[in-house]
């Protein structure tokens, strides 16, 4: 039998008149109706076929937070003290939307347009044409195998933040300041790292490294003019960087293991290597497969390094499509085409990060 502190939290079905129903609907989908004619009106405006003199989409804006309010208000009127929750997540979804969806949509106005800042002429609808631009881009298909090889390397990238994450596990003196260590690089931004060790400890004139090969030997070395040691030398700062943060991940996971599973183990005559195939890595999968995800995640959009050190080059070997994309902004100033591009890379991100987490999701299923 509940108490009668219990039943204070109870809700209970107000008794709402069909009339007031029918007037927070109509509240709604009035509200609806003028933001959908507004937006067209604007839209016709914005495209030319009329003349309404609306310097920029505010009106439009103005219509969707009169919806928002009225929205809000009618789950009041037509649900009672029901549509009071609602209120709690209600505003911050309508928020969300016009944050996310709505420049999305615009985006994707943008990427239907020639839009080049450099001509007068300003945007213009021209249909496919930026998509048989892309289809026909060889430098866009270089930046997608680059970003193959990019995601590949996260293999080798998770074996060397296991192997450190294993090190840093174990009784080791001066254990803690090697965690610090090891975790300076994450602290860094990228763009320093680019000009740190890119632009300064890797320059072929002045740079230390540079110079200490040509001590050792090295007649005129360069790590930039090559194509695949300038794709390395890119791998190596972005893994530099990242290493330290699946190697925390992967470290925090070992740290939960219980320490009785490896004593169990060894005693029941387990080798170290044993141990680690049998009991270590199997635990860690889960923890492995998250921080792989996420790494993935950072790796495909990676383009500070390779804008500040090699801008692409030597001839598109070092491309990401972030960068590619940022160039082709700034440099170009082809807006349409840019955005286009943004968007499929997106379309292409949103259909490999579910297919991946599906089949993660799989793997890890337990099976009986």
């Amino acid at each position: 039998m509940s108490s009668e502190g219990d039943r204070l939290h109870v809700v209970t079905a107000d008794d709402i008149s069909e009339q007031r129903k029918r007037f927070g609907r109509f509240l709604v989908w009035g509200s609806a109706g003028l933001l959908a004619l507004v937006a067209l009106l604007q839209a016709a405006d914005q495209g030319g076929w009329i003349d309404l003199g609306f310097a920029n989409w505010r009106p439009t804006l103005y219509a969707y937070i009169f919806w928002g309010i009225c929205l809000c208000a009618s789950q009041v009127i037509t649900r009672g003290e029901h549509g009071k929750r609602t209120l709690f997540v209600l505003p911050a979804t309508l928020f969300v939307v016009s944050m996310v969806v709505f420049p999305l949509l615009f985006g994707l106005v943008i990427a239907f347009s020639d839009w080049n800042l450099a001509s007068p002429d300003g945007r213009k609808f021209n249909g496919i044409d930026n998509l048989r631009q892309m289809w026909s881009d060889p430098f866009y298909w270089n930046a997608l195998r680059n970003m193959v090889w990019y995601t590949l390397a996260i293999i080798v990238e998770y074996a060397i933040a296991f192997g450190l994450a294993l090190l840093l596990n174990a009784e080791i003196r001066a254990r803690k300041f090697f965690r610090v260590a090891f975790l300076l690089p994450l602290m860094l931004s990228p763009v320093a790292v680019s000009w740190m060790i890119g632009k300064s400890m890797l320059e072929n004139r002045f740079g230390p490294v540079a110079r200490l090969l040509r001590e050792l030997g090295v007649d005129n070395p360069s790590f930039f003019s090559s194509p695949e040691i300038a794709q390395l030398m890119i791998m190596l700062m972005d893994a530099w960087t990242y290493i330290p943060f699946m190697m925390i991940m992967i470290l925090a996971g070992l740290q939960a293991i219980p320490r009785e599973l490896n004593e169990a183990a060894r005693v029941d005559g387990a080798g170290a290597w044993t141990q680690f195939w049998e009991v270590t890595f199997p635990l860690m999968l889960p923890v492995s497969i998250t921080a792989i995800l996420i790494r993935i995640i950072f790796k495909l959009k990676l383009a500070d390094i390779i804008i500040n050190v090699t801008s692409g080059g030597p001839g598109g070997a070092t491309d990401s499509v972030t960068s590619f994309i940022f160039r082709e902004y700034r440099d170009r100033s082809n807006v349409g085409y840019g955005t286009l591009l943004a968007i499929v890379y997106l379309v292409i991100i949103v259909i490999a990060m579910t297919l991946l987490i599906k089949a993660a999701d799989r793997w890890m299923r337990p099976r009986y």
